[in-house]
């Protein structure tokens, strides 16, 4: 990151945000419930006719940085026939990311974490996948075609 781009990050974050936030940790709280329902909705309108089950969930998380506080975040639920892929909140801050969503298939009783996605993860804003294995591949922007190899594991 080049001077200017930490200087005009620190004006940023040192600027108030817009909405009725007491910090910095409730905006991104909110921002993260945000970006999670318009996920879902972007997965309702990828999965349009399919016949694959779209369902909202709540995760409790507790998240030591904003003082061990507890809060809900939403979660996604995919089902055909017997498997489903869950996308779970797990943090909301971690090194050099900010709200963390894992994706996991459960199938024949057995569950497989296949990747983590992160709502901001340094300068990128857009969602961003990481694969569970870090070493097999490289990190990419999370969009429809990377979704639907994600969710292939549905079909038998």
């Amino acid at each position: 990151m080049s001077a200017k781009e930490r200087f005009l990050k620190k004006l940023q974050d040192s600027q108030p945000r817009t909405g009725s936030f007491e910090n910095k940790g409730q905006a991104d709280i909110a921002e993260f419930r945000q970006r999670i329902t318009l996920l879902q909705e972007n997965i309702e309108e990828w999965l349009e006719g399919t016949g694959i089950r779209v369902e909202s969930t709540t995760v409790s998380l507790v998240e030591c940085l904003i003082g061990g506080k507890s809060f809900s975040i939403p979660g996604i639920r995919l089902t055909y026939e017997d498997s489903q892929v869950t996308f779970t909140p797990v943090f909301l801050y971690g090194q050099g990311v900010t709200g963390c969503v894992e994706t996991s298939l459960c199938t024949q009783g057995r569950v497989t974490v296949l990747c983590r996605l992160f709502m901001r993860a340094g300068e990128n804003r857009d969602w961003t996948w990481r694969p569970a294995n870090p070493f097999t591949a490289q990190e990419r922007t999370f969009g429809e075609e990377l979704f639907f190899e994600l969710i292939e594991g549905l079909l038998p």
